[in-house]
């Protein structure tokens, strides 16, 4: 921890914060998710499941992982800085006003890109929602934020269980369905 200086705090959640930090030997601002761990050793295992899920996924449109580390009781989870912030802010930003249709086309691209590259690797993300959505000022979309992901065994396994956010919760899951990355 002691390489890296908190600037800002970014966000706050549930199971931590995220925090806007300077690299001091690269130079470089990150974004590091700062996780408390729980006292089980399940659910800590559970909690390094998104540090190795992210340190697998190498794609334009995924947040780019670059190291994790175990401090103080917490996980911290240092990934590429977006800054531009999430789509969630930009929307709200908007104010009720539209945004043109080329840029959401240029975004909902990305996102699929991304998806699309998860689902290769039998990642499920399932919380993928505004907030989930990073933007960088040169027009890229990045997907993040994987902690509620899972990593299916395999490419035709499904997944029974109920995670992320009840707003964006697919339908198979409130009708108790399996589910995975392909609709049959």
């Amino acid at each position: 921890m002691e390489e890296y200086k908190v600037l800002k705090i970014l966000g706050e959640g549930s199971f931590g914060r995220a925090l806007l930090v300077h690299h001091r030997i690269s130079d470089q601002k990150y974004a590091m998710k700062e996780i408390r761990l729980p006292m089980s050793s399940s659910d800590v295992e559970n909690s390094r499941k998104e540090a190795v899920l992210l340190a697998k996924m190498k794609h334009p449109n995924i947040i780019a992982y670059k190291e994790s580390f175990e401090a103080g009781g917490h996980l911290y989870i240092v990934m590429e800085y977006c800054d531009d912030g999430v789509l969630m802010q930009k929307i709200k930003h908007q104010r009720g006003n539209l945004f043109p249709e080329e840029k959401i086309l240029h975004w909902f691209v990305q996102m699929c890109l991304g998806v699309k590259h998860i689902h290769d690797k039998s990642v499920l993300h399932r919380d993928i929602k505004s907030k989930s959505i990073f933007l960088t000022q040169n027009g890229k979309v990045k997907l993040g934020d994987f902690g509620s992901a899972c990593l299916l065994a395999h490419p035709v396994s499904y997944a029974c269980t109920y995670v992320g956010t009840p707003y964006y919760v697919p339908p198979e899951i409130w009708e108790n369905m399996p589910y995975n990355n392909k609709r049959y």
